[in-house]
This record gives structure tokens, C-alpha cells and sequence, in this order.
């Protein structure tokens, strides 16, 4: 393996930053299967949450690091406030993994120094250093990064970055907190401190930026060019507000653009060494499963991974491309692991060809999952003759990867037409085992179904976002399901596939309100607990 600073570190927040994104909520089980996946990507290191922030995190992060975080492995991350508390929570996190890694923060601007923190540059001069070194009693590798770097004032941030160098920090992190800056200025902040920080070469120098202004990927690749070595990034870009850079468009400029960048990594133009370790092939697979798990939909024409990415209407451009690729074409859908729909199994396959099929797309199931997986597929089977890779990987990830059962829909049948009154039927079981029926009507099959369904689990909340997509071409194509729902202050999402979109419809809002009703139980027993303490 080449030495750190001759590549880029891929440092990937996408379940504690990205998971911040309203709606994005995840459960232990699909924290840990986006983090295996991201391990088959290839990140160098993976922020696996905030362990302090909740019981829940804390046990995500553990279990991450357990099974995850192994010798051959990504590094794994817990992030903690400059405070003794998250700092302990983080490392006994972490500390199953074989690489662990503490990343401390706390804010250098003015403006959160006066209105957050109220603090003085004095005292957090302080606090920095003593809670680095004590991040570093636990474990080798520290990362610092000084929150709102990009608004800081840049000579406060270098005594501040050179006194976290001395108590211990192996990376040192400049956030563009609230995506203020512009590629230029960013670059300039990474040289100036290049320049200007006398122990430097001792660290690391790593990005971390959000998408407020469009500019979170263009200034990650100014900084990569001023000395910057790690870029902290998500899938599909996801994370607070306008999002955080995205990992697939940063590894594809670097992949594609290679004969650029090498030069600034000291070497050859022509040289094909790869400036990650990113396995490119899995971007699509990556992208695919944090979109059903979190609800959050890429936009079709989202650089990389959008279904239009790789697209061409155009007479001329499909012209050209015939012609050769390379016309309209800068690379190849095949680097990100965007294969042709090729038919791989039909309703007389067995489990066997089933069981190696999956393991070849990448999937790793127990022989419970299994079997559900392929009692699914042949489902599947009996409907639709000709069953592709797209397919096989949208009913393993809607049957493994479910919200808790709390309740099951059992049966949905609707009536509709242009002259009738749309009307549902739906039946549920309850927690308990109960089977109960409802009808109602509505404006149309899926209002229908879910005014029924509301009228059975009765949790109230308001439907904020539906969306239906196709897996692949054609009239029997499974169609997936995504909505999102809003409790209070809170939201949850809900994803189902089938071949049938109304079913589909009904088993997605089933689904978000599981995760509501799980949520709901937590906060009850969270109050039960708290008046036993007091």
C-alpha cells in the first residue's frame, strides 16, 4: 500500500452526518449493513455515529466497530464534543475495532464563540489541547477538527490547529460548517495553513464540507490541490441541509481526471496508480442501499448515480455514441458498477443458483434471510418471466432490511376506475395478533388505502413526500415505493417494493409507521425510565 499522503483518504460520514438529514433516521441493523457495504467500497474510514448523543448510536457505533472494524477493515470513527463525557462514550465505542478512531470538535469562529459557545479564543485555546490529549489516552489515532473553520479567523486557527498537532492529533479537519466558502477561498485556507502551522507535516490535513451553496464538491478538489489528503464525504451526498460532498462525484473526478490531479500527488501525468482505494465498481450498489434505507431519492439528474447520469435523448448525442462512446461520454457506466440488465434467473431456478447469485451481487445473508429472500423471488417468479441483477437486489433489500414489525399488513384490495369511487380494504395485525379490517375511500387507490390503514393504526401524522420509480423497463417492472412521513417535530420514511404499486404503496406506509411506532415505544419507555430514576 502506498503511504497516506500520497492518495487521498476517503473519510465517509454518511451515517453520522448524512444521518442527520431529516427523514434519515436509521435502525442498528441498517447502520451496520451501510457500513459492510461501505467496507466492500473500499472508505479508508468510516464516522460510524455520535456515541454520546444516544443509547442507540452508542450501540450502532459498537456493533459497527465489532463487526466491521477488523484488521483488513476500515478505520472506525465515533465523533465527540471537547468534553470528557463524549469523549469516554466515543472510545468505549470504538474500542472493538482493530483501527478506532476519537474525532473531536469544538467551535473557532466568532460568531460561534459569542452566541454558542460563549466562550472566549482563550479558553478554547485551552480546552482543545487538554481534550485531545485526553482523547489520545485511549486511543493512537486522534482527529481534531475546529468547527466553522471556514468563517474562523485564519491566525487564530492556526494556533489552535498547532497546539491540537502537540496534544496528539494524527489529522487535523477544516470544516466548511455552513458551505459559506467559495473553491478559491477554501484552497487558500488550505495553503495558508500548510504555510503557516510549524507542526503540519505531523498531521494529516482533511475537508469537511456542506453543499449550502452547490460548491461542496469544487471546493474539496481546490483543497485536494493546495495539500488537503483526506475528504470527509458522503453516498449520494446526503447529511444536514443542503447535504455534504458527495463521495461518487469526488472519487470520479479524481478517477477521470486523474491525468490532472497526479501531478499535485507528485506523480507522473500518465501514471494509472488509482489516487483512492475506493473499489469504483460499488458505487452504484452503495448509492442504491442508502437511498432505500434512508427514503432519501437521488435525483435523476444527480452527477454519477442519477438515473440520467448515463442517459442520452438527444438525436445527435445518441448519434455520437453509437458512433463511439466517447463522444458524449467522459466514462463508462461499468466503472460504477452500472451493468447492462442482463437476465440471470427464472422461476426454475433453485436456491443453490439463488444463494450464489447474491453473493456475487455482494450480498451476505444469514439462512434466515435467506429463505425469506428467496420465498420472495419466486413470488417474483410466478409474475414476471425474465428477472434481472436490478430486480433480484430490490426484493433482497425490501425483505431484509424492513422497519420493526410492529404491525404487518395482511391484505390490501382496492376498487377504482374513472367512474367509481376509489375504495380500500385493508386488514393488519396488530402487536398483539389481532387481525383487523377497515375500508375507506379517498381521491384515489393509495389515498384510499392509506385513510384505511390510518383508520387501523391509529398513530397521527401528516404524509409529506410520496414517490414511485421503476426498477427496470417494462409493464411487469417491480415498482419501489419511498414516502415520508412527519409526526410532530420528527420524520420517518418508509420504502416497499412490487410488482404491483398500489401493494407497494400500502406496505411502504406500513413500514414508516412502524418506525414512528418504534420511536413512540422508545420515547415511553425513555419517560418510564427517567420518573423511576427521579
Amino acid at each position: 500500500m502506498q503511504p497516506q499522503h500520497d492518495r487521498i483518504i476517503i473519510f465517509d460520514t454518511t451515517l453520522r452526518d448524512g444521518e442527520q438529514c431529516p427523514g434519515a433516521t436509521l435502525n442498528g441493523d441498517e447502520k451496520l449493513a451501510i457500513a459492510k457495504q461501505l467496507a466492500r467500497l473500499g472508505v479508508d474510514v468510516i464516522e460510524a455515529g455520535f456515541p454520546f448523543a444516544s443509547p442507540g448510536d452508542f450501540d450502532a457505533v459498537q456493533k459497527i466497530a465489532a463487526t466491521v472494524g477488523t484488521e483488513t477493515g476500515p478505520t472506525i470513527c465515533g465523533l465527540a464534543r471537547a468534553t470528557r463525557q463524549d469523549i469516554k462514550a466515543a472510545a468505549d465505542a470504538v474500542k472493538p475495532a482493530a483501527k478506532p478512531r476519537i474525532h473531536t470538535f469544538i467551535a473557532t469562529s466568532d460568531i460561534h464563540l459569542q452566541y454558542k459557545l460563549k466562550k472566549s479564543r482563550e479558553e478554547v485555546l485551552k480546552i482543545a489541547p487538554e481534550m485531545v490529549a485526553y482523547a489520545k489516552s485511549f486511543v493512537d489515532d486522534v482527529e481534531f477538527s475546529p468547527e466553522d473553520a471556514g468563517r474562523s479567523d485564519p491566525e487564530f486557527l492556526y494556533q489552535i490547529l498547532e497546539v491540537a498537532i502537540a496534544a496528539g492529533a494524527t489529522t487535523v479537519n477544516i470544516p466548511d460548517t455552513v458551505g459559506y466558502t467559495t473553491p478559491a477561498e477554501f484552497g487558500a485556507l488550505i495553503r495558508g495553513i500548510k504555510e503557516n502551522v510549524p507542526n503540519i507535516d505531523q498531521a494529516i490535513i482533511s475537508v469537511h464540507g456542506h453543499n449550502d451553496l452547490g460548491l461542496a464538491v469544487a471546493n474539496f478538489l481546490s483543497a485536494v490541490e493546495n495539500g488537503a489528503r483526506q475528504l470527509e464525504c458522503t453516498i449520494n451526498g446526503i447529511g444536514e441541509r443542503a447535504g455534504n460532498a458527495a463521495l461518487e462525484e469526488l472519487v470520479m473526478a479524481l478517477h477521470v481526471r486523474r491525468q490532472y490531479y497526479n501531478p499535485f500527488f507528485g506523480r507522473a501525468p500518465e501514471s494509472t496508480e488509482p489516487l483512492t482505494q475506493i473499489d469504483t465498481k460499488q458505487i452504484y450498489k452503495t448509492s442504491r442501499l442508502v437511498s432505500n434505507l434512508t427514503g432519501m431519492l437521488v435525483q435523476p439528474n444527480k452527477a454519477i448515480v442519477g438515473a440520467n447520469a448515463f442517459a442520452h435523448e438527444s438525436g445527435i448525442h445518441q448519434d455520437g455514441v453509437l458512433k463511439n462512446k466517447l463522444t458524449y461520454e467522459i466514462m463508462d457506466a461499468e466503472s460504477i458498477g452500472l451493468s447492462e440488465n442482463q437476465i440471470v434467473l427464472g422461476k426454475h431456478s433453485g436456491r443453490h443458483a439463488f444463494g450464489n447469485r447474491l453473493q456475487e451481487l455482494g450480498f451476505e445473508l444469514s439462512d434466515t434471510d435467506l429463505n425469506k429472500a428467496f420465498v420472495r423471488f419466486k413470488e417474483l417468479a410466478d409474475k414476471k418471466k425474465e428477472i434481472s441483477d436490478w430486480d433480484i437486489e430490490a426484493i433482497v433489500n425490501d425483505e431484509i432490511q424492513q422497519a420493526p414489525d410492529f404491525f404487518r399488513l395482511e391484505l390490501v384490495q382496492v376498487s377504482c376506475g374513472d367512474r367509481a369511487q376509489p375504495t380500500a380494504t385493508v386488514t393488519v395485525r396488530t402487536p398483539d395478533g389481532e387481525e383487523l379490517t377497515d375500508a375507506a375511500i379517498g381521491t384515489g387507490p393509495v389515498d384510499a388505502i392509506y385513510k384505511a390503514i390510518n383508520r387501523v393504526i391509529n398513530v397521527p401524522n401528516k404524509l409529506i413526500e410520496f414517490s414511485v420509480q421503476s426498477v427496470t423497463a417494462g409493464i411487469d417492472a417491480i415498482g419501489e415505493v419511498t414516502i415520508r412521513i412527519q409526526h410532530e417535530d420528527r420524520v420517518y420514511s418508509g420504502h416497499a417494493a412490487n410488482t404491483d404499486i398500489v401493494v407497494a404503496s400500502a406496505q411502504a406506509y406500513v413500514n414508516a409507521l412502524n418506525r414512528l411506532s418504534e420511536a413512540l415505544e422508545k420515547d415511553r419507555l425513555h419517560a418510564q425510565h427517567e420518573t423511576a430514576v427521579v
